[in-house]
């Protein structure tokens, strides 16, 4: 069965933590995927923010999720903070690539992920093109 590889960019633009919750926790007694998917969810509204974005209000566009790519590397436990690097990659005329490395407080690695994310107009439920300034902005140009 092939693996899912993501390529990590050249650099980390904005970096937070993010603690495990015990709702976090699944039967297995570690961080569950859908946990895992939901922190990345936080990040990602963390580093819209720190850009001056949000998610339904990117220049007055909006963003939507495409598709998700996650490589488990470890094991992540209630009390773990994890540390997680984010940065905007492979930009198209309609959205971006968000890139992930989540580590623990012991600097393991956690997990790697990606998430496309498409420039979305929710009132008329399709795809439009993501402004040039956005782009320009998150790839640090």
């Amino acid at each position: 069965m092939a693996r899912i590889k993501i390529a990590l960019p050249k650099k980390f633009t904005f970096t937070t933590t993010i603690p495990i919750r015990i709702s976090d926790i699944n039967y297995g007694g570690h961080m569950g995927n859908d946990a895992l998917l939901s922190i990345l969810h936080e990040a990602r509204v963390q580093y819209l923010l720190h850009h001056g974005y949000a998610e339904l209000d990117i220049v007055g566009k909006s963003l939507i999720m495409a598709d998700v790519a996650i490589e488990y590397k470890g094991e992540a436990f209630r009390g773990d903070v994890l540390t997680i690097e984010m940065a905007a990659h492979d930009f198209t005329k309609y959205g971006f690539d968000i890139i992930y490395r989540v580590t623990n407080q012991e600097q393991k690695l956690i997990a790697l992920a990606k998430t496309g994310m498409l420039c979305f107009d929710y009132t008329a439920r399709k795809v439009i093109s993501l402004p040039q300034e956005v782009t320009n902005r998150l790839s640090g140009n």
